[in-house]
């Protein structure tokens, strides 16, 4: 002990905050979108993977959502492979299909099948992981914490998205990316790749590249580039008509949306909302879901064509990522450059600043601040 120990020895220090690697650890102590709300149907039983970890999703009759840890306790049996039941003074519970021990929504189990009446065990101290969970804008998200023991509510409520008008989602496609989440938010908020790896008749290609200038501004927990007409060489806006302005906008842990407004400030202003959901499955898997919202009578027309696209997109994105995995496997360092990457920059800093103030136990201050980033594509 050193004398400075010795003189305060009621200080403890402080523990440092968990840092990860690009391409390694997650965004805990957040909410990620898992499901449609449409797609979890009464008395459903869905198995999910967030983070290494399998999920069941579920719905009761009487319409509540809820979500556990995907294994029975007894056996290790998939919940999800079960059923629900309903039994006297018991309410709804989920039956594991190996002996029928039962569980209620919450996790705490109701009921041991094989006990008889003279064994002394507390059925109720037997508990499976439950997971906080909201349905909001016709989406189910769930609540990742950092400390899987706490039962403490989740501090913040899951993001709420501008543009979800025209009832139900018009277009919903997903895909896994055999990729780290940190490689897919960057790869999907890259500006520079699109002439090289998108190129559709429709879209743009190298060959019409020419400079970019956008203003970006901080936006709870992340960023936005702020409200502009679309670049000239974007062919697609144009089946939009009118003169429509744009705002797409990157908030943790992993969603990015494009809020379109046709006839800004205007009667009868149309809306198309493209959101974009990263939710980590393993360390090397990301699913990436697509969905859209518009009241824009176009959509009842191009839908068709818009699928095509959107599928194409993931496709190439996701033939790039696999590409990207071959240079990936030998660890190499990589070279981030102003402008193009200064996003791929702001994520870093987000995440390592979200990591840092929840292990401080402080609020979380934004690293972004207001620029004018130019690059070609």
């Amino acid at each position: 002990m050193t004398p400075a120990d010795s003189a305060h020895p009621s200080v403890v220090p402080q523990a440092k905050a968990p840092t990860s690697a690009f391409g390694t650890g997650f965004v805990l102590d957040a909410w990620y979108f898992v499901a449609l709300s449409r797609d979890v149907g009464e008395a459903s039983l869905k198995r999910y993977e967030l983070v290494g970890e399998p999920v069941l999703i579920g719905r009761t009759r009487a319409g509540q959502v809820y979500a556990m840890r995907d294994i029975c306790p007894h056996r290790a049996a998939p919940l999800s492979a079960g059923r629900l039941v309903e039994k006297p003074g018991e309410g709804e519970t989920i039956e594991c299909c190996y002996h029928g021990w039962r569980f209620r929504p919450d996790g705490v189990c109701a009921a041991i099948p094989s006990l008889v009446d003279d064994q002394p065990f507390e059925v109720e101290r037997v508990r499976v992981r439950s997971y906080p969970v909201v349905e909001s804008q016709g989406m189910v998200f769930v609540f990742l914490r950092s400390d899987p023991r706490s039962d403490a509510e989740p501090d913040h409520p899951p993001p709420t998205f501008p543009g979800v008008v025209g009832g139900e989602a018009k277009l919903v496609e997903a895909m896994d990316f055999d990729s780290h989440i940190d490689h897919a938010v960057v790869g999907l908020m890259d500006p520079a790749h699109g002439p090289y790896v998108h190129q559709q008749w429709w879209w743009r290609s190298e060959h019409s590249m020419h400079e970019k200038s956008k203003a970006f501004e901080p936006r709870e927990l992340g960023f936005a580039m702020v409200r502009h007409t679309p670049s000239s060489n974007s062919r697609a806006y144009k089946i939009l008509g009118g003169a429509p302005a744009t705002e797409i906008t990157f908030r943790l842990p992993g969603y990015r949306w494009e809020h379109i407004v046709v006839g800004e400030g205007q009667v009868g202003a149309k809306q198309v909302l493209a959101l974009t959901c990263l939710t980590p499955v393993t360390e090397t898997k990301t699913r990436i879901t697509q969905i859209f919202w518009s009241d824009h009578w176009v959509f009842g027309i191009a839908k068709p064509f818009l699928r095509m696209g959107v599928v194409a997109f993931l496709k190439q994105d996701g033939g790039m990522v696999n590409l990207q995995n071959e240079g990936l496997r030998y660890d190499p360092a990589l070279i981030w450059i102003d402008d193009a990457d200064k996003q791929a920059k702001w994520y870093q800093q987000l995440k390592r600043e979200w990591q840092k103030s929840r292990a401080e136990q402080r609020g979380f201050s934004n690293p972004v601040k207001p620029a004018v980033l130019k690059w070609k594509s």
